[in-house]
């Protein structure tokens, strides 16, 4: 699992999925925002965590009857129970949310042991519960059926795609208010870096549109005279 450095938490903690996809894109990162998934409820703050990995497949009715959820080792289960602390569980559900990938119990289970928050490109049942946990948790729309009537749990923490979106284990993802998206873990120290930045001078931007003033030469900053401004700003706000 990847070790974050908590400098580059404490900044993702602080910036929008949409800064971070620019930061992305300027290294030809086009395809890193998870597609059709909401969070459940807004928290008001990020989601940050190195990817645990679950993925399912089509299932098959031979190998899908309900006390396959006896075994141990099943690995919906068994994912549940080893997900690090601190980490975000993903789940390939082929975005297919006729069939739930999880429900309120096992979500539950997730935020008691410490994990940052769970990503599905398929549905939660019991999302009205689910909403309502501390756990942040992100998904294509509520789904009642057990996820037997549509899926097979197959593999833990292997490579998968989540919304069309390529998931390794231990890449960094990060989710707001609006949606998810994930930074290959080489790069996220630097990205955190850049996006932090970017967020200042955002910020600096919202206050002089707010105040009355053009965005050319603002935004993006095309003007000495407004690097000097953010300069001055920046110095005042200690940012």
């Amino acid at each position: 699992m990847t070790e974050l450095k908590p400098e580059t938490r404490d900044k993702l903690l602080q910036v929008s999925v949409a800064t971070l996809a620019t930061a992305l894109f300027k290294r030809g990162f086009r395809n890193q925002t998870i597609q059709d998934v909401r969070p459940l409820k807004a928290k008001g703050r990020n989601m940050v965590g190195p990817a645990y990995t679950l993925r399912y497949i089509p299932a098959r009715e031979d190998r899908n009857a309900i006390d396959v959820f006896r075994d141990p080792e099943h690995p919906q289960r068994k994912g549940v129970e080893e997900c690090p602390p601190g980490a975000v569980m993903v789940i390939d559900s082929r975005k297919d949310p006729r069939a739930a990938s999880a429900g309120d119990i096992l979500v539950t289970r997730l935020q008691l042991r410490g994990v940052a928050g769970i990503v599905s490109d398929g549905g939660f049942r019991d999302a009205m519960k689910i909403a309502e946990l501390d756990i942040p948790a992100y998904h294509n729309r509520p789904s009642s059926p057990t996820n037997l009537t549509r899926h097979e749990a197959l593999d833990l923490n292997v490579p998968i795609g989540c919304g069309d979106v390529p998931v390794f284990p231990g890449d960094i993802v990060v989710g707001d208010d609006d949606s998810v998206i994930v930074i290959p873990a080489h790069l996220a120290d630097e990205v955190a870096a850049e996006a932090h930045e970017m967020t200042a001078y955002e910020d600096f931007v919202s206050e002089r549109v707010k105040a009355g003033e053009t965005i050319i030469g603002l935004y993006p900053a095309t003007k000495q005279e407004n690097l000097e401004k953010f300069a001055a700003w920046r110095k005042e706000r200690g940012r």
